[in-house]
């Protein structure tokens, strides 16, 4: 595969289109060194960006979070991800916004001084999972857990909250898995690495209550898919030993979009009519 850093095309960075290859920062850049940034991943489908600006709103709201005031408004952020579509010829595409602190006069854990930047690339990203989403994806159990919202804000999508998934997703391939699933630091059942989770258990659905991790827009998505379906969701709590009873599993997300699981640990689940339902009617969605 190409190096995501030689290839041809165009990126958006603080206002302008550059040649990718061109696009770098330098190396004292706060973001690189204390994990200051925040972004969002997106899909486009036919040209139209799946909930462009909902997207866009909650980068800025990542970056209140994070105590960085981001300085475009959503109509600027929706106007760069036009661009960087139309300057690169895609129409399905995977599109990535990150905001961040650059370099500036501080360079130690305080920054406020420093500017935030922004950048927006786009390239064309197929199945997060690959044949998953058809036979099912199996996860690892993480030995990481998610932490408390009580030391770190949890729902900003910032970068700081991806280290223990970039880990964990290591340790579950190492093992032949697709991706690995979080316990909270209560003990109960979280998220995978870059997805939400849900469950089926006689014909009802039930998936983590989200006050520990982010409430993913496809989760938001899928839930209203399931109760405009008539199908009751139980939005809560849920301990790890309840895998055992669920019969289905499937994991959301933009990247993951609606991907089905076989097993998680030694708890199997079939690919079974209500997965396959809700990914084809979320696909369908999508592309509307």
């Amino acid at each position: 595969m190409t190096s995501y850093d030689d290839r041809d095309g165009k990126i958006w960075m603080d206002g302008a289109l550059v040649d990718w290859r061109d696009a770098k920062v330098h190396i004292l850049s706060h973001a690189l060194h204390y994990a200051s940034s925040v972004f969002e991943g997106e899909r486009c489908y036919g040209g139209k960006i799946f909930k462009s600006r909902a997207h866009s709103e909650r980068l800025l709201k990542s970056g209140e979070l994070m105590d960085m005031a981001i300085p475009y408004t959503v109509d600027e952020i929706e106007a760069a991800k036009r661009a960087v579509l139309d300057a690169n010829g895609l129409h399905d595409a995977y599109i990535r916004v990150l905001a961040f602190r650059g370099v500036g006069e501080e360079m130690g854990v305080a920054a406020a001084h420093n500017p935030i930047r922004m950048t927006v690339a786009a390239w064309e990203w197929g199945s997060y999972y690959g044949d998953a989403k058809m036979k099912g994806a199996k996860l690892d159990i993480a030995k990481w857990k998610r932490p408390s919202p009580e030391t770190i804000p949890t729902a900003a999508k910032a970068a700081g909250l991806y280290m223990i998934c970039t880990m964990s997703k290591h340790a579950a391939e190492a093992k032949g898995c697709s991706d690995a699933m979080f316990i909270d630091y209560r003990g109960y059942v979280a998220e995978a690495t870059g997805a939400n989770i849900f469950f089926v258990k006689d014909g009802e659905v039930h998936t983590p209550l989200p006050d520990a991790f982010l409430n993913g827009l496809t989760r938001q998505t899928v839930i209203e898919l399931l109760k405009d379906r008539g199908i009751k969701v139980h939005e809560r709590h849920i301990m790890p030993e309840e895998l055992e009873g669920f019969e289905q599993c499937w994991l959301t997300g933009s990247a993951a979009e609606v991907t089905p699981v076989g097993q998680i640990g030694d708890y199997t689940f079939e690919v079974g009519a209500l997965t396959r339902e809700i990914a084809e009617t979320y696909e369908a969605l999508v592309r509307a």
